[in-house]
C-alpha cells in the first residue's frame, strides 16, 4: 500500500513540474512573439504614408525564423492544428505586406496575435482547464 503512494505522489509531482516547465515556455514564447508582432503593427500604424516595405519584409522573415524555432518545442506538447493556425495567418500577413494590403495585414497581425495568446490561455494548468 505505501508502494502504491509513494508512486503515485511520485507521478503527481512529475506531472506538476512538468507543466511548470513547459507552461513557462509557452509564456516566454507567446510574450516574445506577441512582442514582434506588435513592433510590426507599429511600424505600420506610425508610418501609414511612408511605410518602407524592405524592413517590414525583414521584420517579418524575423518573425518567421523565431515562429520556426518556437514551432520546433511547442510542437512537442501542443496539438499542431493550433500551431499551424498561427504559421498561416504569419504567412497571410507576409503576402499581405507584400501586397500592399496594409488594413488587411493588420487584421493578420490581430488574428495572429489573438491565436498566440489563445493557446496560452488553453494550455494554463487552472481549473477551468483541467474540468
Amino acid at each position: 500500500m505505501l508502494k502504491e503512494i509513494i508512486i503515485c505522489i511520485t507521478i503527481i509531482i512529475t506531472i506538476v513540474i512538468g507543466n511548470n516547465i513547459t507552461q513557462e515556455y509557452t509564456t516566454q514564447a507567446v510574450e516574445e512573439m506577441t512582442n514582434l508582432l506588435e513592433n510590426v503593427r507599429t511600424i505600420i500604424f506610425e508610418s501609414k504614408e511612408n511605410i518602407d516595405i524592405n524592413e517590414i519584409g525583414e521584420r517579418i522573415e524575423g518573425i518567421k525564423v523565431e515562429w520556426e524555432q518556437r514551432h520546433e518545442k511547442l510542437a512537442y506538447y501542443i496539438e499542431h492544428d493550433e500551431l499551424e493556425k498561427v504559421e498561416t495567418n504569419l504567412t497571410g500577413l507576409k503576402g499581405e505586406i507584400e501586397a500592399g494590403e496594409y488594413g488587411d495585414a493588420m487584421s493578420q497581425l490581430d488574428q495572429s496575435i489573438f491565436l498566440l495568446e489563445h493557446i496560452e490561455d488553453k494550455y494554463a494548468f487552472n481549473l477551468q482547464n483541467i474540468f
